[in-house]
């Protein structure tokens, strides 16, 4: 591969660069058949047995109602057994679980009656609650009222609950998995649909949106988050998405179950291993081979990339590419794949925030 005097890349036919494309939005199938097939994949079943558990729902849910209704304020509630197709049904008295039995449900002894548990998840929330508490809820089976506490928070929160003034088998503290967040929260290298046609990547969060490639959408154009503030191809390969209704932050997504802090801009040398986080091929990393690269894509010649070693693919565009914890630029176009190799080219992201005066959101 060699470069004219203005600096164009020049690759062989079978190389030859294009841009990380927007990907199509698949088309839509029925809800219900949409339904049954994800049901089918869950269970490992067909979907024959799909519908066959949601027969065996629809029945349990009326048999759940029956038994509430027979037990009275005795009943501490239902939950059932899918692979034996059995519902369960608590209750604190023997006359009631008689009753409950005799609806067609598996009686349990309980010593909390739904209510009384239920008025424990109340007094939780009208509480002074510490930060260390994440979520509450009754856990029927166990005929207690579950709190779960972030992890390092669990004494904290033990201590809320014994001040509580409940019984004490009527609680329990556990260790959260994690820190609840909405899904409204935009990240780095996650999935957004352009006018419900195309799908591409969320590069950075900014103050008010996220920057991602120009040839994803051009302005004024819809999004599924937001509109289409600005966008710029070819020459460049930037834009950015207005999300007044989301809430963007200052994290990627490294498709491992985390997410990786944004600190900063700050441009890697020559040489430096980076990774890019996308919505078709997760996350991949390589190295940069030079900046200020100019790449013809077909008839449209943009200027000023950044070369890299890492591959990507169709809606992996507008994607972040990282050095640590640096944002380094948005995914622009490349040859090859993530399968057997490739180059990608990345619009540098401290441009695209010259451009239109954005503040990169940092954690």
């Amino acid at each position: 591969m060699g470069a004219s005097a203005l600096g164009l890349i020049l690759v062989s036919a079978a190389a030859a660069p294009a841009l990380a494309q927007p990907s199509p939005a698949a088309s839509s199938p029925s809800s219900e058949t949409q339904l049954l097939d994800a049901m089918a994949e869950a269970l490992g079943t067909d979907v024959a047995g799909a519908q066959d558990v949601l027969r065996f729902q629809a029945d349990a849910a009326t048999l759940t109602a029956d038994a509430s209704a027979v037990a009275g304020d005795a009943y501490a509630g239902s939950w059932i057994d899918e692979s034996s197709r059995t519902v369960y049904a608590a209750a604190t008295s023997e006359a009631a679980r008689a009753l409950v039995a005799n609806a067609g449900a598996v009686p349990v002894a309980a010593e909390h009656s739904l209510n009384e548990l239920e008025d424990v998840t109340a007094r939780i929330s009208a509480a002074d609650r510490p930060a260390g508490v994440a979520s509450w809820h009754v856990d029927v089976a166990a005929n207690d009222v579950v709190v779960e506490a972030l992890p390092g928070s669990e004494a904290s929160v033990t201590t809320f609950v014994t001040g509580l003034g409940v019984d004490a088998d009527a609680v329990r503290v556990e260790t959260a998995g994690g820190t609840p967040q909405t899904f409204d929260d935009l990240r780095g290298g996650i999935a957004y649909y352009i006018s419900n046609q195309y799908r591409c990547s969320i590069g950075f969060g900014v103050v008010g949106g996220f920057v991602t490639a120009g040839h994803c959408g051009s302005q004024g154009e819809s999004t599924n988050y937001g509109t289409f503030a600005g966008s710029s191809f070819p020459d460049n390969d930037y834009a950015w998405v207005s999300t007044p209704n989301h809430n963007p932050l200052g994290e990627v997504v490294d498709w491992s179950g985390g997410n990786v802090a944004v600190k900063g801009s700050t441009p890697a040398p020559v040489g430096a291993t980076v990774c890019r986080s996308g919505s078709t091929t997760g996350w991949h990393c390589g190295e940069i081979l030079a900046y200020d690269t100019s790449v013809q894509y077909g008839s449209d010649t943009v200027n000023g990339l950044i070369e890299t070693t890492v591959c990507a693919e169709p809606g992996d565009s507008g994607g972040s590419l990282l050095a640590g914890d640096q944002a380094q630029g948005v995914t622009s176009g490349g040859w090859g794949d993530c399968s057997s190799g490739g180059q990608t080219w990345f619009q540098p992201v401290n441009e695209i925030l010259d451009a239109y005066g954005l503040t990169l959101l940092t954690n």
